[in-house]
C-alpha cells in the first residue's frame, strides 16, 4: 500500500428489540473484525427488556428488571471483548412496539442512519426469527429507514443484512428436541423458532475462531440464561451453535445464482 493510501473505514449498525437479541444478531461479526482499525460498531435497542421473565429466585423485580438487563447487556459486550462505539436506547416500551406510532419509530432509526451512515445495517427478517411483534416492528421500521434514507443518495446504506436460521438448521434442531423428549418448536407460534428456505441465504459468517467470546457474552445475560441456553448443553455443544451466522440480504437485490457472502464486509 502506498504511503498516502488509507484503508478504508467500515461500519456496521445492529438495530434490534431486546437486549440479548444483539447477543446474537451480530456479535461473531463484531468480534471478528474488533481488531480493524477504524472498525465502528453502533448498536440500538428499542427497549430494555423490562417485561422479560425472571427466573425464580433470580435478583431482580418488574420495577428493576429492565435496569439490570441494560447492566447485562453492557456487561456482555464487554465479556465479548468489544463494546459498541455507540449505544442507543429508544425506551420504548417492552412488548409495546407494535403499538408505536410506526412513523414515529421509523424516523427515529432514520435519524440514526442519517447521523452514523453506516455501510452495514442489521436487523429482523419478517419473521421475526421467533415472531415476535417487537422483533418484527423493529425489523419493518428498520428496512423503511434503510430504503428511506439510501434513496436520498447519502453515503454508507450498503447493505441492508436480516439475521435469519436456515430451515435446515431449523428442522435439525427441532428433531433434537422431540428426541429429546422436548416440545417441538411450532413456527405458526410467537417466541418459537422458525427458519427461511435455505436458498434464501445470501450470507454465512463462520464465526467459529471466536465462539468462545460469543458465549461469553451470551453468558452474561444471567436473568435469561433459562431461556437463551438449555442448562443441560455442554460449553462445546454452545460454541458449535453460535459458529454460524446466518443472514438474507435484503438489500442490494441478489440473484438465486449469486455466491453466499462469507463476511458483512465481503464486496463493499
Amino acid at each position: 500500500m502506498a504511503a498516502t493510501e488509507h484503508p478504508r473505514l467500515l461500519s456496521a449498525m445492529l438495530v434490534v428489540a431486546h437486549p440479548d437479541d444483539d447477543a446474537y444478531g451480530l456479535a461473531g461479526s463484531v468480534a471478528l473484525h474488533s481488531g480493524d482499525p477504524g472498525f465502528r460498531f453502533i448498536l440500538v435497542h428499542a427497549t430494555d427488556g423490562a417485561a422479560g421473565e425472571i427466573p425464580p429466585g433470580f435478583p431482580a423485580t418488574r420495577e428493576s428488571l429492565g435496569a439490570v438487563r441494560r447492566g447485562e447487556c453492557r456487561n456482555a459486550w464487554s465479556a465479548l471483548g468489544r463494546v459498541p462505539d455507540r449505544h442507543i436506547w429508544l425506551d420504548y416500551p417492552d412488548g409495546a412496539v407494535a403499538e408505536v406510532p410506526f412513523e414515529e419509530l421509523v424516523g427515529g432509526i432514520a435519524a440514526l442512519l442519517e447521523e452514523e451512515h453506516p455501510d452495514v445495517v442489521a436487523t429482523f427478517g419478517p419473521d421475526g426469527i421467533t415472531g415476535h411483534p417487537d422483533h418484527i416492528t423493529v425489523g419493518r421500521a428498520t428496512d423503511e429507514a434503510f430504503h428511506r434514507c439510501r434513496a436520498a443518495a447519502g453515503p454508507g446504506l450498503r447493505r441492508l443484512l436480516h439475521g435469519a436460521m436456515k430451515a435446515s438448521t431449523f428442522e435439525r434442531w427441532n428433531a433434537a428436541r422431540v428426541r429429546a423428549g422436548k416440545e417441538a418448536w411450532d413456527p405458526s407460534r410467537v417466541y418459537h423458532l422458525r427458519g427461511v428456505p435455505d436458498e434464501s441465504i445470501g450470507m454465512e459468517v463462520d464465526t467459529t475462531a471466536v465462539a468462545d467470546r460469543i458465549v461469553a457474552g451470551l453468558s452474561q445475560h444471567r436473568s435469561q440464561l433459562h431461556l437463551i441456553s438449555d442448562p443441560t448443553r455442554s460449553a462445546g455443544d454452545w460454541r458449535r451453535t453460535v459458529g454460524r451466522e446466518f443472514f438474507v440480504v435484503a438489500w442490494p437485490p441478489r440473484d438465486s445464482a449469486d455466491p453466499v457472502l462469507c463476511d458483512i464486509f465481503e464486496g463493499l
